[in-house]
């Protein structure tokens, strides 16, 4: 069954590139992305492995946790974090997780029998510090992911779990944010000091973490 925003995010314990992780034991109070990727040795994985572990000092800025999936096992992916660093200059520096019985793979529905019956397509979980999945993304075989936009995504979950925000289209972190309508507009002026009435339930105020 397909999982929702909301769900607890399905435990699980499996060997890895990093030794063997309990995986909400491993998050402990950090969120959380686990993301699938269909094959170690093909050309699209190997660029985004590459970038993931570029990106380590942003995850480590917002309290994030990484890890890999694929069902490719544990001796290929050990195998593979040469060529990862190699083709992108950087290492290998999450836990890859290897699960050739698909057992992660079948918890988390990332095997779409029509894309194909037997790898992962690119599945991305964000996971919050409860273990609740807060976005779910699915990209095709062939389509590398934009990372930037997971960061930017993640950004706009933290903002909104902690303040009583919502962030509009196309929002990037320092852009203004709008108040949520359940908050009053005497409650908004207690909480952000000003805000814009663009329509009685449209306000903007400036970006509470910029």
């Amino acid at each position: 069954m397909a999982i929702r925003l909301g769900d607890i995010a399905p435990d699980f314990t499996a060997d890895s590139t990093a030794g063997r992780i309990s995986f909400h034991s491993f998050l402990g109070d950090s969120w959380g992305v686990l993301f699938s990727h269909p094959k170690d040795f093909t050309p699209v994985c190997t660029t985004e492995l590459g970038t993931v572990a570029t990106l380590e000092p942003e995850w480590k800025r917002r309290n994030v946790k990484v890890v890999g999936l694929s069902v490719d096992p544990i001796e290929d992916h050990h195998a593979w974090a040469g060529d990862i660093e190699d083709v992108t200059g950087s290492a290998l520096n999450f836990p890859l997780v290897a699960d050739p019985d698909r057992t992660v793979a079948n918890l988390y529905d990332m095997i779409h029998p029509n894309a194909n019956d037997t790898l992962t397509v690119r599945s991305v979980f964000v996971i919050n510090p409860d273990k609740k999945v807060a976005l779910t993304l699915t990209y095709p075989a062939a389509t590398g992911r934009n990372f930037d936009e997971l960061l930017r995504v993640i950004d706009s979950l933290q903002r909104t779990a902690k303040h009583k925000v919502a962030t509009p289209a196309n929002w990037t972190p320092g852009d203004d944010v709008i108040v949520v309508p359940s908050v009053s507009d005497e409650q908004a002026t207690a909480l952000f000091g000003s805000f814009e009435k663009l329509k009685p339930y449209l306000r903007k105020t400036a970006d509470p973490v910029g």
